[in-house]
């Protein structure tokens, strides 16, 4: 019992963290947040709503610069103040952000949240075992081996959520007739609005993944769907 004692307290630990950062974030969104009112943005997603048979879509604003989108661990949808100033001066269209609110529906339909509270269980339980192991054999390094492969393995995991994210957005986006056109645009645009250069960094180490990659995976998904479309 004592041999596996490491791992269930890095479990543990990992629980505590993954709660208090639910309720920290919360906290934090309620502060600085307030609900979507852009007509043209609210109108498309009434029209996802109806797509998805429910009364609304309810979107707030998170009163922050960076561009970004997110879903709370309670479900709710954000998008950042600086996407809406983007807007404002014409960077991006209504539709772009529809789809990114289409995207983060998907990370809260497909239960990411608590698979992500899972993987980070599983990335710190792979940590302490990896250290532990490693340290005999190499020490000094071992620690930053441990580190390296936690990372890369939860990096991984996260890839398969956005690509799973984006798949459920475009297939939300061709049910209320916006398409996917706004989505492929906004990947093509995203490096440039966040200003995050990826070049150099291994593909597998990167939590989200990359643009080309993420329009092929839409682009494969419309011509199995065309496949299947009745004539």
């Amino acid at each position: 019992m004592l041999k596996f004692t490491p791992v269930i307290l890095a479990i543990l630990y990992a629980l505590l963290m993954y709660r208090f950062s639910v309720w920290r974030t919360a906290k934090m969104l309620d502060a600085q947040s307030q609900p979507l009112t852009d007509p043209a943005i609210t109108r498309l997603a009434d029209r996802m709503a109806a797509a998805l048979d429910v009364p609304t879509i309810k979107v707030h604003v998170f009163e922050v610069d960076p561009v970004n989108g997110l879903a709370a661990p309670d479900g709710r949808i954000f998008l950042t103040r600086g996407f809406l100033n983007r807007k404002a001066r014409g960077e991006v269209t209504a539709e772009e952000l529809a789809s990114v609110i289409a995207h983060e529906l998907g990370h809260v339909a497909l239960g990411h949240t608590r698979r992500r509270m899972i993987d980070f269980t599983g990335q710190n339980a792979v940590f302490v075992m990896l250290s532990a192991l490693l340290n005999r054999f190499i020490p000094f390094f071992g620690v930053w081996i441990a580190n390296l492969i936690s990372t890369a393995l939860m990096a991984r995991m996260s890839r398969r959520d956005e690509f799973e994210a984006d798949a459920y957005a475009s297939a939300l986006l061709v049910k209320a007739g916006i398409g996917t056109a706004p989505q492929k645009s906004l990947f093509r645009k995203l490096e440039a609005l966040t200003q995050n250069r990826a070049d150099g960094i291994p593909a597998w180490l990167l939590s989200h993944p990359r643009t080309t990659e993420r329009i092929a995976a839409i682009e494969a998904a419309e011509a199995r769907w065309a496949q299947v479309r009745p004539e």
